[in-house]
Protein backbone atom coordinates (compact mmCIF):
# COMPACT_ATOMS: atom_id res chain seq x y z
CA UNK A 1 0.00 0.00 0.00
CA UNK A 2 1.10 3.54 -0.68
CA UNK A 3 0.67 4.44 2.97
CA UNK A 4 3.66 2.22 3.84
CA UNK A 5 5.88 4.42 1.70
CA UNK A 6 4.58 7.51 3.46
CA UNK A 7 5.10 5.78 6.83
CA UNK A 8 8.67 4.98 5.84
CA UNK A 9 9.19 8.64 4.96
CA UNK A 10 7.72 9.72 8.30
CA UNK A 11 10.04 7.38 10.18
CA UNK A 12 13.06 8.62 8.21
CA UNK A 13 12.00 12.22 8.83
CA UNK A 14 11.71 11.69 12.59
CA UNK A 15 15.11 10.00 12.76
CA UNK A 16 16.67 12.64 10.47
CA UNK A 17 15.32 15.54 12.51
CA UNK A 18 16.52 13.91 15.73
CA UNK A 19 19.99 13.38 14.24
CA UNK A 20 19.97 16.97 12.93
CA UNK A 21 19.17 18.25 16.42
CA UNK A 22 21.96 16.12 17.89
CA UNK A 23 24.37 17.46 15.29
CA UNK A 24 23.30 21.01 16.13
CA UNK A 25 23.97 20.40 19.83
CA UNK A 26 27.35 18.83 19.02
CA UNK A 27 28.30 21.88 16.92
CA UNK A 28 27.02 24.30 19.55
CA UNK A 29 24.24 25.66 17.31
CA UNK A 30 20.72 26.07 18.64
CA UNK A 31 19.18 24.72 15.43
CA UNK A 32 18.55 21.58 13.45
CA UNK A 33 21.60 21.03 11.23
CA UNK A 34 20.79 19.03 8.11
CA UNK A 35 17.80 17.10 9.46
CA UNK A 36 15.87 17.09 6.17
CA UNK A 37 18.95 16.07 4.19
CA UNK A 38 19.70 13.28 6.64
CA UNK A 39 16.08 12.14 6.39
CA UNK A 40 16.30 11.94 2.59
CA UNK A 41 19.58 10.02 2.80
CA UNK A 42 17.95 7.61 5.24
CA UNK A 43 14.96 7.24 2.92
CA UNK A 44 17.22 6.43 -0.03
CA UNK A 45 19.20 3.95 2.06
CA UNK A 46 16.02 2.29 3.37
CA UNK A 47 14.61 2.03 -0.16
CA UNK A 48 17.80 0.43 -1.50
CA UNK A 49 17.96 -1.98 1.45
CA UNK A 50 14.30 -2.98 1.03
CA UNK A 51 14.79 -3.43 -2.71
CA UNK A 52 17.82 -5.68 -2.23
CA UNK A 53 16.12 -7.81 0.40
CA UNK A 54 12.91 -8.14 -1.62
CA UNK A 55 10.75 -6.29 0.93
CA UNK A 56 9.85 -3.32 -1.26
CA UNK A 57 6.28 -3.90 -2.40
CA UNK A 58 4.59 -2.03 -5.21
CA UNK A 59 2.56 0.21 -2.90
CA UNK A 60 5.55 1.08 -0.75
CA UNK A 61 7.51 1.87 -3.89
CA UNK A 62 4.73 4.22 -5.06
CA UNK A 63 4.73 6.06 -1.73
CA UNK A 64 8.50 6.46 -1.74
CA UNK A 65 8.54 7.61 -5.38
CA UNK A 66 5.80 10.16 -4.65
CA UNK A 67 7.86 11.78 -1.92
CA UNK A 68 11.02 11.55 -4.02
CA UNK A 69 9.32 13.72 -6.65
CA UNK A 70 8.14 16.14 -3.96
CA UNK A 71 11.60 16.52 -2.42
CA UNK A 72 12.82 19.54 -4.41
CA UNK A 73 9.67 21.68 -3.90
CA UNK A 74 9.73 20.89 -0.18
CA UNK A 75 13.38 21.85 0.16
CA UNK A 76 12.79 25.08 -1.80
CA UNK A 77 9.88 25.95 0.49
CA UNK A 78 11.99 25.24 3.57
CA UNK A 79 14.88 27.30 2.25
CA UNK A 80 12.53 30.22 1.63
CA UNK A 81 11.88 30.32 5.37
CA UNK A 82 15.53 30.85 6.23
CA UNK A 83 16.72 34.32 7.13
CA UNK A 84 19.46 34.84 4.56
CA UNK A 85 19.97 38.52 5.40
CA UNK A 86 20.70 37.70 9.04
CA UNK A 87 23.09 34.94 8.01
CA UNK A 88 25.06 37.19 5.65
CA UNK A 89 25.18 40.01 8.18
CA UNK A 90 26.78 37.55 10.62
CA UNK A 91 30.12 37.87 8.88
CA UNK A 92 32.15 36.96 5.81
CA UNK A 93 32.43 33.30 6.79
CA UNK A 94 29.00 32.64 5.27
CA UNK A 95 30.05 33.97 1.88
CA UNK A 96 33.35 32.05 2.07
CA UNK A 97 31.52 28.81 2.95
CA UNK A 98 28.95 29.29 0.18
CA UNK A 99 31.61 30.07 -2.43
CA UNK A 100 33.74 27.13 -1.30
CA UNK A 101 30.85 24.67 -1.44
CA UNK A 102 29.86 25.96 -4.88
CA UNK A 103 33.41 25.50 -6.21
CA UNK A 104 33.60 22.01 -4.73
CA UNK A 105 30.29 21.10 -6.39
CA UNK A 106 31.53 22.42 -9.75
CA UNK A 107 34.74 20.40 -9.38
CA UNK A 108 32.84 17.20 -8.61
CA UNK A 109 30.46 17.70 -11.53
CA UNK A 110 33.44 18.16 -13.86
CA UNK A 111 35.14 15.10 -12.39
CA UNK A 112 32.04 12.95 -12.77
CA UNK A 113 31.60 14.23 -16.32
CA UNK A 114 35.09 13.10 -17.24
CA UNK A 115 34.73 9.73 -15.55
CA UNK A 116 31.35 9.00 -17.11
CA UNK A 117 32.20 9.77 -20.73
CA UNK A 118 31.14 7.21 -23.27
CA UNK A 119 33.41 6.10 -26.04
CA UNK A 120 32.59 7.18 -29.59
CA UNK A 121 32.81 3.63 -30.94
CA UNK A 122 29.47 1.86 -31.20
CA UNK A 123 29.29 -1.77 -30.21
CA UNK A 124 27.95 -4.47 -32.54
CA UNK A 125 24.93 -4.90 -30.26
CA UNK A 126 24.00 -1.25 -30.69
CA UNK A 127 24.38 -1.45 -34.47
CA UNK A 128 22.26 -4.61 -34.59
CA UNK A 129 19.60 -2.90 -32.46
CA UNK A 130 19.57 0.01 -34.87
CA UNK A 131 19.07 -2.31 -37.82
CA UNK A 132 16.21 -4.10 -36.07
CA UNK A 133 14.53 -0.79 -35.25
CA UNK A 134 15.00 0.21 -38.90
CA UNK A 135 12.95 -2.83 -39.97
CA UNK A 136 15.74 -5.18 -41.02
CA UNK A 137 15.23 -8.63 -39.53
CA UNK A 138 18.18 -10.51 -41.03
CA UNK A 139 20.74 -8.60 -38.97
CA UNK A 140 22.38 -6.62 -41.78
CA UNK A 141 22.63 -2.91 -41.04
CA UNK A 142 20.08 -0.77 -42.84
CA UNK A 143 21.41 2.15 -44.87
CA UNK A 144 19.81 5.48 -44.14
CA UNK A 145 17.33 6.58 -46.79
CA UNK A 146 18.48 9.69 -48.61
CA UNK A 147 17.45 11.52 -51.73
CA UNK A 148 20.42 10.04 -53.59
CA UNK A 149 19.40 6.45 -52.89
CA UNK A 150 18.79 4.79 -56.32
CA UNK A 151 15.45 3.30 -55.31
CA UNK A 152 14.08 6.68 -54.36
CA UNK A 153 15.60 8.54 -57.29
CA UNK A 154 13.69 6.40 -59.82
CA UNK A 155 10.48 5.97 -57.85
CA UNK A 156 8.95 9.45 -57.69
CA UNK A 157 5.19 9.18 -57.42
Amino acid sequence: MTIFGVALLALCTLVGVYLGDLLGVALGVKANVGGVGLAMILLIAARVWMLRTGRLGHGTKLGVEFWATMYIPIVVAMAAQQNVVAAVSGGPIVIIAATGSLLICFAFVALLGRIGRRSDATSPEVEHGGSVIGGDTDGEPVRPITATTPALATDRR
